[in-house]
């Protein structure tokens, strides 16, 4: 079973009881489709564990509301974002980034802070990494959303993580910082 199989059955261990949501992956582009006939579906790039856990932090983030709309009813645009829209979407990622930190560290898969624009600068998104640092700092001294909490403890246990994280965990790289 691959990593993110493995991520997988964790997520369907702890939610689908409750949620009746699945992660799946496969997609050639992530997207939630909400519950209606049947299951909430959380897709994932390929089965990338880094995109799984990307989009579980998107949804342990959603409230019930969002949950209810396609991809939690957030906009979306692609690469070649301007300034403007560029920094509308880090404003929209900063928290969701940082949960997606603290799953990772959990289960063990690489971190990285993705300004997600492959027209990006090459100095772009330093601020935006340096803001995604501070929240994930934060959440140490502060529990992360409930869902989030629940996942974390459940990937810890299952790949041997830390349970409980400390602010020196989270170290951006000397060199580059973030992922166009």
């Amino acid at each position: 079973m691959n990593h993110a199989t493995a991520i997988e059955v964790v997520f369907a261990d702890c939610f689908y009881r409750d949620y009746r949501t699945r992660l799946r992956g496969g997609a050639s582009e992530p997207l939630y489709e909400p519950p209606g006939a049947g299951d909430a579906v959380i897709h994932y790039r390929e089965d990338f564990a880094a995109s799984a856990l990307h989009e579980v932090a998107h949804w342990c983030i959603a409230g019930e509301e969002r949950r209810r709309l396609e991809d939690y009813g957030y906009w979306y645009a692609a690469d070649g974002r301007d300034a403007e829209l560029q920094r509308a979407f880090e404003t929209v990622e900063v928290r969701p980034q940082a949960v997606e930190w603290h799953l990772a560290l959990a289960a063990g898969v690489p971190f990285r802070v993705s300004v997600d624009n492959l027209d990006a600068p090459a100095s772009a998104g330093h601020g935006f990494a340096r803001a995604v640092l501070g929240q994930a700092r934060r959440f140490c001294g502060a529990a992360l959303p409930a869902r989030a909490e629940a996942f974390r403890t459940a990937l810890a246990r299952r790949f041997g993580g830390p349970a409980d994280p400390l602010v020196e965990d989270f170290q951006l790289p000397a060199t580059e910082a973030v992922s166009r």
